[in-house]
Protein backbone atom coordinates (compact mmCIF):
# COMPACT_ATOMS: atom_id res chain seq x y z
CA UNK A 1 0.00 0.00 0.00
CA UNK A 2 1.27 3.45 -0.48
CA UNK A 3 -0.13 6.46 0.91
CA UNK A 4 0.08 9.95 0.84
CA UNK A 5 2.52 11.06 3.17
CA UNK A 6 3.21 11.20 6.90
CA UNK A 7 0.81 12.81 10.21
CA UNK A 8 1.57 13.69 13.19
CA UNK A 9 0.88 10.63 15.04
CA UNK A 10 3.21 8.67 12.40
CA UNK A 11 5.47 11.21 12.79
CA UNK A 12 5.57 10.72 16.69
CA UNK A 13 5.56 7.01 16.40
CA UNK A 14 8.22 6.38 13.67
CA UNK A 15 5.60 4.20 11.74
CA UNK A 16 3.26 4.32 8.66
CA UNK A 17 -0.64 4.46 8.88
CA UNK A 18 -0.85 4.87 12.98
CA UNK A 19 -3.40 6.65 14.94
CA UNK A 20 -7.39 6.28 13.66
CA UNK A 21 -6.52 6.08 9.85
CA UNK A 22 -4.54 2.99 10.76
CA UNK A 23 -6.25 1.50 12.93
CA UNK A 24 -9.11 1.36 10.74
CA UNK A 25 -6.82 0.39 7.49
CA UNK A 26 -5.70 -2.11 10.06
CA UNK A 27 -9.36 -3.23 10.75
CA UNK A 28 -9.93 -2.98 7.07
CA UNK A 29 -7.48 -4.93 6.35
CA UNK A 30 -7.78 -7.95 8.74
CA UNK A 31 -11.34 -7.43 7.21
CA UNK A 32 -10.55 -9.18 4.09
CA UNK A 33 -7.77 -11.54 5.54
CA UNK A 34 -5.07 -9.55 4.69
CA UNK A 35 -3.75 -8.42 8.41
CA UNK A 36 -0.69 -6.16 8.77
CA UNK A 37 0.74 -8.38 10.95
CA UNK A 38 1.20 -11.21 8.75
CA UNK A 39 3.56 -9.52 6.80
CA UNK A 40 1.66 -9.74 3.35
CA UNK A 41 1.33 -6.20 3.25
CA UNK A 42 4.19 -3.27 3.09
CA UNK A 43 3.16 0.11 3.50
CA UNK A 44 5.01 3.01 2.17
CA UNK A 45 4.37 6.54 1.69
CA UNK A 46 5.12 9.21 -1.54
CA UNK A 47 7.22 11.54 0.98
CA UNK A 48 9.22 10.28 3.28
CA UNK A 49 7.96 13.04 5.87
CA UNK A 50 5.03 15.11 7.02
CA UNK A 51 4.38 18.27 4.94
CA UNK A 52 4.05 21.42 7.10
CA UNK A 53 0.47 21.09 8.42
CA UNK A 54 0.07 18.46 7.41
CA UNK A 55 -0.99 19.43 4.13
CA UNK A 56 -1.00 17.82 0.60
CA UNK A 57 2.53 17.24 -1.14
CA UNK A 58 3.28 19.98 -3.70
CA UNK A 59 4.19 18.94 -6.85
CA UNK A 60 7.65 19.79 -6.37
CA UNK A 61 7.87 18.12 -3.23
CA UNK A 62 6.35 14.48 -5.05
CA UNK A 63 9.17 15.30 -8.21
CA UNK A 64 12.26 15.27 -5.71
CA UNK A 65 10.56 12.19 -3.98
CA UNK A 66 9.03 10.21 -6.86
CA UNK A 67 12.34 8.48 -8.38
CA UNK A 68 13.09 7.20 -4.58
CA UNK A 69 9.53 5.76 -4.57
CA UNK A 70 9.87 3.84 -7.68
CA UNK A 71 13.33 2.14 -6.30
CA UNK A 72 11.64 1.40 -3.26
CA UNK A 73 8.75 -0.02 -5.14
CA UNK A 74 11.08 -2.51 -7.72
CA UNK A 75 13.41 -2.98 -5.17
CA UNK A 76 10.32 -4.43 -2.73
CA UNK A 77 8.33 -6.06 -5.88
CA UNK A 78 5.05 -6.25 -4.77
CA UNK A 79 2.78 -8.55 -6.34
CA UNK A 80 0.00 -5.91 -5.95
CA UNK A 81 -0.26 -2.42 -5.13
CA UNK A 82 -2.91 -0.64 -3.28
CA UNK A 83 -2.67 3.48 -3.80
CA UNK A 84 -4.27 5.05 -0.91
CA UNK A 85 -5.14 8.26 -1.58
CA UNK A 86 -5.04 10.86 -4.68
CA UNK A 87 -1.51 11.35 -4.42
CA UNK A 88 -0.13 8.65 -4.63
CA UNK A 89 -2.19 7.27 -7.14
CA UNK A 90 -2.09 10.13 -9.33
CA UNK A 91 1.99 10.35 -8.45
CA UNK A 92 2.59 6.53 -10.09
CA UNK A 93 -0.36 6.46 -12.80
CA UNK A 94 0.05 9.51 -13.96
CA UNK A 95 -3.50 10.16 -13.94
CA UNK A 96 -5.32 14.08 -13.65
CA UNK A 97 -8.27 12.85 -12.40
CA UNK A 98 -9.52 12.64 -8.46
CA UNK A 99 -9.46 9.12 -6.58
CA UNK A 100 -12.93 9.27 -6.45
CA UNK A 101 -12.90 8.46 -10.24
CA UNK A 102 -9.46 6.55 -10.40
CA UNK A 103 -10.61 4.01 -7.57
CA UNK A 104 -12.37 0.79 -7.93
CA UNK A 105 -10.52 0.55 -11.63
CA UNK A 106 -7.43 -1.96 -11.63
CA UNK A 107 -4.07 -0.36 -13.58
CA UNK A 108 -1.29 -1.82 -14.57
CA UNK A 109 1.92 0.17 -13.49
CA UNK A 110 4.99 -0.32 -15.41
CA UNK A 111 8.23 0.43 -14.04
CA UNK A 112 11.71 0.59 -15.22
CA UNK A 113 13.68 -2.29 -13.33
CA UNK A 114 10.54 -4.75 -13.25
CA UNK A 115 10.25 -7.59 -15.94
CA UNK A 116 6.53 -7.22 -15.83
CA UNK A 117 3.61 -4.16 -15.01
CA UNK A 118 2.16 -4.50 -11.44
CA UNK A 119 -1.53 -4.72 -10.83
CA UNK A 120 -2.41 -1.36 -9.19
CA UNK A 121 -5.86 -0.59 -7.58
CA UNK A 122 -6.39 3.14 -6.40
CA UNK A 123 -8.52 3.36 -3.43
CA UNK A 124 -10.15 5.67 -0.80
CA UNK A 125 -7.16 6.92 1.54
CA UNK A 126 -8.61 5.91 5.31
CA UNK A 127 -8.19 9.17 6.72
CA UNK A 128 -10.58 10.40 3.98
CA UNK A 129 -13.26 7.80 5.21
CA UNK A 130 -13.09 8.92 8.84
CA UNK A 131 -13.96 12.19 7.33
CA UNK A 132 -16.55 11.04 5.05
CA UNK A 133 -17.99 7.41 6.35
CA UNK A 134 -20.31 7.32 3.50
CA UNK A 135 -17.23 6.58 1.29
CA UNK A 136 -16.49 3.03 3.23
CA UNK A 137 -19.36 0.90 1.17
CA UNK A 138 -16.98 2.15 -2.18
CA UNK A 139 -13.41 1.19 0.21
CA UNK A 140 -15.32 -1.95 0.89
CA UNK A 141 -15.48 -2.94 -2.37
CA UNK A 142 -12.22 -2.19 -3.61
CA UNK A 143 -10.69 -4.47 -0.99
CA UNK A 144 -13.45 -7.50 -2.13
CA UNK A 145 -11.49 -6.29 -5.45
CA UNK A 146 -7.90 -7.10 -4.17
CA UNK A 147 -8.62 -9.80 -2.23
CA UNK A 148 -10.39 -11.59 -5.33
CA UNK A 149 -6.93 -10.58 -7.04
CA UNK A 150 -4.83 -11.92 -4.34
CA UNK A 151 -6.86 -15.41 -4.00
CA UNK A 152 -6.27 -15.05 -7.75
CA UNK A 153 -2.44 -15.13 -7.64
CA UNK A 154 -2.01 -17.83 -4.65
CA UNK A 155 -1.45 -20.68 -6.83
CA UNK A 156 1.07 -18.90 -9.20
CA UNK A 157 2.83 -17.89 -5.90
CA UNK A 158 2.43 -21.13 -4.40
CA UNK A 159 4.62 -22.90 -7.34
CA UNK A 160 7.37 -19.64 -6.62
Amino acid sequence: RVGEGRGGEEDRAGLRFVGPPGRLLDRMLAGVGLPRARGEVYITNVLPWRPPGNRNPTDAEIAVCLPFLIRHIVLARPRLLVLAGGVPARSLLGAREGITRLRGRWRELELPGLDAPIPALPTLHPAYLLRNPGAKRDAWADLLSLRRRYDGMLPQMRQN
